[in-house]
């Protein structure tokens, strides 16, 4: 452990102010969420926080210069007449070496710093922990994910992999909050959420309109004539009609999956007849027919 003055960048006979203001000013620049790219930055932050619950501590900090307690804030062996804390009456000056005094907590800073992040709660006197920051993420699916109801495995900014459900409800833009995955506390309070902005791809084959869906199928012309079947594409798989040049084919329930209040949408397919680029019998059918 390196020496909590250090740490803060202080004297040893910097004043309280002197040391809080040093925290305060370390403890934004090195903040995590504002060095989300720096995998050291949770160290570094950790340290300075333990060095502040030292040297931003009277108690602590007459111990820590006196050689009593460490830069851990752990107390040292002295002896059998130097532990500190067997002396009688208890812990010098009513502090506790292993936990800290009451009174004490560096969290006050942070409710400056951060704004509102301390909450009070419960009986008068109770305060829990700040919790964790958010995490802003983006995950891109696809109208067949939306349809399957697929599992997509997502990479967040801290570098941890998660699986997410695609919900069936899912449109483009939507935000969803994935609870408990985002940063860490840094005093043991709760974790953060994820806050998931859902991206709908874009397919060349549909086009959305609200659940439904519409879609374009070329048929060559000696389909639409000779009545042969073509194939269309369908979230759920391919499948088969007789084409009809014009006409808009219904399939029900083949669209977007709905809710519980809303029934899946439809699929509507028109026909579009394709011409040959060049066929001399087809150019002599024709003349011989407008004839």
């Amino acid at each position: 452990m390196r020496d909590p003055y250090t740490v803060l960048g202080v004297t040893r006979s910097a004043s309280e102010a002197e040391v809080k203001k040093a925290f305060r000013r370390l403890a934004k620049e090195h903040h995590p969420d504002r060095n989300a790219n720096d995998p050291k930055a949770k160290e570094r932050f950790s340290e300075l926080n333990g060095a502040y619950e030292i040297v931003g501590d009277p108690n602590k900090r007459a111990q820590f210069d006196r050689g009593e307690i460490g830069a851990d804030g752990k107390p040292k062996f002295q002896g059998f007449d130097g532990f500190s804390g067997a002396r009688r009456g208890g812990f010098e000056g009513g502090s506790d070496p292993f936990g800290g005094r009451s009174g004490f907590d560096p969290s006050d800073v942070f409710g400056d710093l951060f704004g509102d992040a301390i909450r009070r709660g419960g009986s008068a006197g109770t305060r829990a922990h700040p919790r964790g920051q958010d995490i802003e993420a983006t995950l891109t699916v696809t109208l067949a994910d939306i349809a399957t109801g697929a599992t997509k495995r997502l990479k967040l900014p801290t570098g941890r992999e998660v699986e997410v459900g695609v919900p069936r409800s899912v449109v483009d833009g939507k935000v969803i909050r994935l609870k408990g995955l985002g940063h860490p506390s840094p005093f043991a309070g709760e974790p953060g959420d994820v806050l998931l902005t859902m991206k709908v791809a874009i397919d060349p084959r549909f086009t959305v309109e609200g659940k439904d869906l519409r879609t374009r199928i070329a048929v060559a012309l000696e389909d639409a004539v000779l009545g042969g079947p073509v194939r269309v594409p369908t979230l759920q798989g391919e499948v088969e009609m007789r084409p009809s040049s014009g006409r808009a084919f219904r399939l029900r329930g083949k669209g977007l999956p709905g809710d519980a209040s809303h029934p899946n949408g439809d699929l509507f397919a028109v026909t579009e007849i394709v011409l040959p680029a060049s066929d001399d019998d087809l150019t002599a059918l024709m003349r011989r027919r407008k004839g």
